[in-house]
C-alpha cells in the first residue's frame, strides 16, 4: 500500500476510473497507457456486473457493451497481467461483491496479488460488513478502500479511522455521473477524516471538467474521474485512447497548477 500512498504524495493525485471490456479489452489497455502517459497517478479498473447499483446511465451502458463483448474476470486478468509489462501506477479493481464471491474470494484476491494490484473498492459492501473481505484483504495486504458519502454523517471519523489505502469521498447523492454542479460540503467531509486518519482521500462522483476538478481538489488529496473517461471511450470506440488522453491531460495541468 505503500504504492498508493507514494501515488498521493507528488501535488493533487489525479485517480481515473475505466470500464475494462469497453468496447474490447485491447482498446482497455490502451486507455490505460494514454491516461498514465497523461500524468494519471492511479487506475480504478471497473470489472463489469450486469447490476452496478452504484453506478449512473454512462458505467451501466459501458457494463452492458464490455458484457456482450464477451469480457470475463480471468480475461481482465490476462489483460492486467500484459499492461503490466510497461504500467507501473498503483492500480486497483472497482467492482461488486457478486463478482469476488463468484470468482471465489481467496482466488480473486490472489490474483490481485500476482498482477500487483494494490486494492479493491466494493461500493455495495457496507463499512459494516466489510469483514466478509477486510481480514483476507489485509493478509495479502491490500487495501480495501473505504468509502465515504455525504448520509454518512457519524459514521464518517469511524469509517476513517479504519481507512486503508485512501478514502474514497462520495461528493453527491445517487449513482455516478457527470454532474453540472456539486453542492455537497466537501470541506466539512474531508476534515472530519483528515483528523481520524492520515490516510489520503480522494473525492469521486460528479466530477468532469477541469474547474470541478480543481474546486474539488481544494478540499482533498486528489480527485477520481470516471464517467467523463467512460463516456468519451463510448464515443469514439477504439479511437478513443487519443481523446482519453488529451482530456486527462487538461485534467492534469489544473492539478499541477494548484
Amino acid at each position: 500500500m505503500t504504492e498508493i500512498r507514494d501515488a498521493f504524495s507528488r501535488g493533487k493525485a489525479f485517480v481515473a476510473f475505466v470500464t475494462c471490456g469497453d468496447p474490447d479489452l485491447e482498446t482497455t489497455a490502451e486507455v490505460i497507457r494514454a491516461l498514465v502517459g497523461n500524468g494519471v497517478s492511479l487506475i480504478e479498473l471497473g470489472i463489469p456486473f450486469s447490476d452496478p447499483t452504484a453506478e449512473g446511465p454512462v458505467i451501466q451502458a459501458a457494463n452492458e457493451r464490455a458484457l456482450k463483448a464477451g469480457t470475463t474476470t480471468d480475461r481482465i486478468f490476462d489483460m492486467v497481467a500484459e499492461v503490466r509489462r510497461d504500467v507501473t501506477v498503483p492500480m486497483v479493481f472497482m467492482t461488486y461483491a457478486n463478482v469476488v464471491f463468484s470468482y471465489g474470494t481467496e482466488r480473486f484476491l490472489d490474483r490481485c496479488v500476482e498482477l500487483d494490484i494494490q486494492g479493491i473498492i466494493l461500493p455495495d459492501v457496507p463499512f459494516e460488513e466489510k469483514a466478509d473481505f477486510d481480514p483476507q484483504c489485509r493478509e495479502r495486504g491490500l487495501a480495501l478502500v473505504s468509502m465515504v458519502a455525504p448520509t454518512s454523517e457519524s459514521r464518517i471519523s469511524m469509517i476513517a479511522s479504519e481507512a486503508r489505502g485512501f478514502v474514497y469521498v462520495v461528493s453527491s447523492l445517487g449513482v455516478t455521473g457527470v454532474r453540472s454542479s456539486i453542492t455537497t460540503d466537501i470541506g466539512a467531509m474531508t476534515s472530519l477524516i483528515r483528523k481520524s486518519t492520515d490516510v489520503p482521500c480522494a473525492v469521486g462522483f460528479g466530477i468532469s471538467t477541469p474547474e470541478q476538478a480543481r474546486t474539488m481538489a481544494e478540499h482533498a488529496d486528489g480527485i477520481i474521474i470516471g464517467s467523463a473517461i467512460v463516456r468519451l471511450v463510448g464515443q469514439y470506440g477504439r479511437d478513443a485512447p487519443a481523446h482519453v488522453g488529451d482530456y486527462a491531460r487538461s485534467i492534469r495541468e489544473v492539478l499541477d497548477g494548484m
